[in-house]
C-alpha cells in the first residue's frame, strides 16, 4: 500500500525539463540582449594636440562611460530597431521656416531652418547646417529632437531636406538624391553664407548624410570657408567597400539591407511619373532603365545599379560608388573633425572603420570616437527600460561644437593679444 503511495520520479525529470528549458532562454536573452557586455567610456583615436587636449578637457562625454538602458541598450539591432521605428521618446516639434532653391536643373531642393532659442555660449552667431540620413527630412523624430536641443543651446539650424524624401514635395527634373550628391547640401550651405553673412558654420551628417557632408568639405577648399567643424555619425565612409559586407547575413546585415531597398522602392515608385513619365525630358542614362527590375530588386546595390546611378551618367556600380565615397576626400578636410560609429552598429561592419582609425593617425584635426554601444544611430540612454528623450549623440555633438567655439574664440583672443604686444613694440 504503501508503495503504490509513493511520489513516482518522472515528473521530478519533467521538473529538470522545465528548469533546463528556462535556462536555455535565459542564456538566448542574455546573448541576444548582450547583457554581459561592460559599459565604458568610448575609444578614442587621435594625435596628441593642443586640440585634443582641449577636447578632452571641455567634452567630458568623450572620457565619460556611456550607459545605455540596462535591459535592452547593450542591444546594437534593438537600439537600432528602435531609432528606425520610434526615433526618439517625446519628440519635440521645433518651429522652422521651408526654403525653396531652384537647382540649374530644374530640380527644386527644400530645406527648413530654425532660428536659436538662446544665446550661444560664446556670444557668436553659429549655424548648424544639417544633412539627415538616408531618405530622411527635417520632420524625422530623431532630427526634431536634435535640432530642439541645438537650437536651446544657441545654434541656429538649417535641416537639408533630400530630394524626393518629403512625401508632400514634388520633384520637378528627374532626379532624386543619391548616396554622394552635395548640390542640395551645397545650395543650402551658400544660401546661409549669403543670407547671415556674420555667421559661422558647424557641418553636421548623420549616416548617407555623414557621407556626404565630408564630401562636399573635401571637395573643394572653397566650400570649408566659414567652417569652425564637421561632425559625422555613423557613417560607412566606402560605399564600395561596405557593398560585400551588406550582403553578408552575420549581424542580419542582409536583412537591413532588404529593408532599407524596400522603403527605396517606395519612395523612387512615388516619383515615377516625374522620374520616367513619357512626357519627362530625361538623361539618355535614364532612357534604358528596366522597371521591373526595380520591382523585383532585394538589396540597395541592386536599385543604384539599376537607377541611382544613372541620375549622374556613371558607366558603373563600381564608378558610382568609388566617386560618391567621401574616403577619397576625407584627408582634403582642414577644419576639426569628429567621426562618430557605434562599435555594435549592424550596418557598419568592423573592417570599415579601419578607415576613419587610420585617418585619426594621420591628422591632428581628425578624432574618431568609438562606443562599446548605441547601434546605428540609436545611443539612447536610460536607467533600466525606459530611455531619456534626449541621446548620447545629442549631447555629444553639441557638446564638441561648444567646445570648438571656445576653442576658436580662445585663439582669436591670443592672436589679438599678441598683435597688440607686437604694436607696443
Amino acid at each position: 500500500m504503501n508503495a503504490m503511495l509513493e511520489t513516482p520520479e518522472l515528473p521530478a525529470v519533467f521538473d529538470g525539463m522545465k528548469l533546463a528549458a528556462v535556462a536555455a532562454v535565459l542564456y538566448v536573452i542574455v546573448r541576444c540582449l548582450n547583457l554581459k557586455s561592460p559599459t565604458a567610456s568610448p575609444d578614442l583615436y587621435f594625435q596628441d594636440s593642443g586640440l585634443s587636449r582641449f577636447l578632452l578637457k571641455s567634452c567630458p562625454l568623450l572620457t565619460k562611460e556611456y550607459i545605455p538602458p540596462l535591459i535592452w541598450g547593450k542591444s546594437g539591432h534593438i537600439q537600432t530597431a528602435l531609432y528606425g521605428k520610434m526615433g526618439r521618446v517625446r519628440s519635440p516639434h521645433p518651429y522652422g521656416h521651408r526654403k525653396f532653391i531652384t537647382m540649374s536643373d530644374g530640380a527644386t531642393s527644400t530645406f527648413d531652418l530654425f532660428e536659436p532659442l538662446a544665446e550661444h555660449c560664446v556670444g557668436d552667431d553659429i549655424t548648424m547646417v544639417i544633412c539627415p540620413g538616408i531618405a530622411n527630412h527635417s520632420e524625422k523624430q530623431y532630427i526634431r529632437t536634435f535640432v530642439d536641443y541645438a537650437q536651446k543651446n544657441g545654434y541656429r539650424c538649417a535641416v537639408l531636406n533630400h530630394l524626393g524624401a518629403l512625401p508632400n514635395i514634388e520633384l520637378t527634373s528627374p532626379r532624386m538624391f543619391t548616396y554622394g550628391c552635395t548640390w542640395e547640401f551645397g545650395a543650402m550651405v551658400n544660401y546661409i553664407k549669403k543670407t547671415y553673412p556674420l555667421t559661422q558654420l558647424v557641418v553636421v551628417g548623420f549616416s548617407l548624410g555623414g557621407n556626404i557632408v565630408c564630401k562636399y568639405l573635401g571637395e573643394t577648399q572653397a566650400n570649408q570657408e566659414k567652417v569652425l567643424c564637421c561632425v559625422s555619425v555613423c557613417q560607412g565612409y566606402s560605399a564600395l567597400r561596405a557593398q560585400e559586407t551588406f550582403m553578408q547575413w552575420d549581424q542580419c546585415r542582409r536583412f537591413y539591407n532588404f529593408l532599407m531597398a524596400d522603403n527605396m522602392k517606395k519612395i523612387i515608385l512615388s516619383h515615377r511619373q516625374a522620374l520616367f513619365g513619357d512626357h519627362v525630358k530625361k538623361p539618355q542614362s535614364l532612357e534604358d532603365t528596366d522597371l521591373s527590375r526595380l520591382y523585383t530588386a532585394t538589396s540597395l546595390m541592386q536599385i543604384d545599379d539599376n537607377v541611382m546611378r544613372k541620375f549622374h551618367g556613371y558607366n558603373s556600380l563600381k564608378e558610382y560608388y568609388e566617386e560618391e565615397s567621401c574616403m577619397r576626400y576625407l584627408h582634403r578636410i582642414y577644419v576639426p573633425l569628429m567621426l562618430v560609429n557605434a562599435a555594435d552598429d549592424p550596418l557598419v561592419h568592423e573592417s570599415l572603420l579601419t578607415i576613419p582609425k587610420s585617418l585619426s593617425e594621420k591628422r591632428e584635426n581628425v578624432m574618431f570616437v568609438l562606443p562599446l554601444h548605441g547601434g546605428h544611430l540609436g545611443f539612447f540612454e536610460g536607467s533600466v527600460l525606459f530611455p531619456e528623450p534626449l541621446t548620447w549623440m545629442d549631447k555629444l555633438v553639441v557638446e564638441y561644437a561648444n567646445a570648438i567655439c571656445q576653442w576658436e574664440r580662445n585663439k582669436s583672443q591670443c592672436s589679438d593679444t599678441e598683435q597688440v604686444e607686437a604694436d607696443l613694440e
